[in-house]
């Protein structure tokens, strides 16, 4: 998104925010979420790519909502009312958290994006949306030591507002290796030890799935390791982040069932991209996740 494009949605963002915030907080929960229960030990919620083509928006949240999901990842606030609408929470807010190759580790991005940042942080609280994504941003010439101090020095600022409004700031974890050339929080590690430095319970990272096996492997341990850092889990399957079932390399189903034995209590959103009936991927990526 370009700043020209970003300035008119996030005024879109205040006035959905301000529909949503006049109810009040508790009151900002869509009663049928309150009333559904989850899929197992596991919330599940989706994004738009395990939708066939072309399918209306509305039409998306009906479906997903009549498959027992509890939300719908990465849409801005002016989508939010149709996800109250049918039950469906914001379970990782878009907008203010900068863009992905233009993001926190270069300083010269960082003063818009913490103004949006803090207006979104208050429309999250006010709608009940408990993750914001956020990108550290492309390399572009920079050590992954000073991107990391540049990251580090602007969620340091945040986190207060965060914590104050019970949000989670999360950054996602993506390859540089197939998909997002040059972007720098590209391993777990380099993520964790942002977490780590900032200190917080709510800055935490966007695990996404496809992406660190990828780039890392070893996917049970690693998020064995790091649950505390970690907020929110993206899946796709490995490769071409099609159908997560057998005709790919990753056992999805013991993954659930690690984060699932773990405790985990935020969402796990369903990001592929299906190659046959979207209907039957859905609901099977679903059962896969039902532990």
């Amino acid at each position: 998104m370009t700043r020209r494009e970003f300035l008119p949605a996030l005024a879109a963002a205040g006035a959905a925010g301000n529909m949503l915030a006049g109810a009040g907080v508790n009151d900002s929960v869509p009663p049928a979420f309150l009333e559904k229960p989850k899929l197992g030990r596991i919330k599940q919620s989706v994004c738009s790519s395990v939708f066939a083509r072309g399918t209306a928006f509305e039409d998306q949240c009906k479906l997903a909502a009549d498959l027992g999901f509890q939300g719908y990842d990465l849409q801005r606030p002016d989508k939010w009312p149709i996800l109250r609408k049918y039950g469906l929470l914001s379970t990782m807010s878009f907008g203010g958290g900068g863009v992905l190759p233009k993001a926190l580790n270069h300083k010269e991005n960082q003063p818009a994006i913490e103004k949006a940042m803090h207006e979104m942080l208050d429309l999250c609280a006010a709608a009940n949306s408990p993750n914001l994504i956020t990108f550290s941003g492309n390399r572009e010439g920079i050590s992954d030591e000073e991107g990391m101090d540049n990251c580090v020095q602007f969620l340091n600022r945040m986190k207060a507002h965060a914590e104050e409004k019970n949000v989670n700031i999360c950054m996602e974890l993506l390859n540089s290796r197939v998909d997002h050339k040059d972007y720098q929080c590209d391993h777990v590690d380099w993520g964790v030890e942002v977490c780590r430095r900032v200190n917080s319970p709510r800055v935490k990272l966007l695990f996404d799935i496809y992406h660190m096996q990828i780039m890392d492997g070893d996917i049970a341990r690693r998020i064995r390791q790091n649950i505390q850092w970690l907020g929110h889990f993206h899946t796709g399957g490995v490769p071409g982040r099609h159908e997560i079932d057998d005709t790919q390399e990753l056992n999805y189903r013991f993954v659930a069932q690690t984060i699932a034995d773990l405790g985990f209590q935020g969402f796990v959103a369903h990001e592929y991209s299906p190659v046959r009936d979207a209907v039957a991927s859905l609901k099977q990526a679903r059962d896969i996740w039902t532990v």
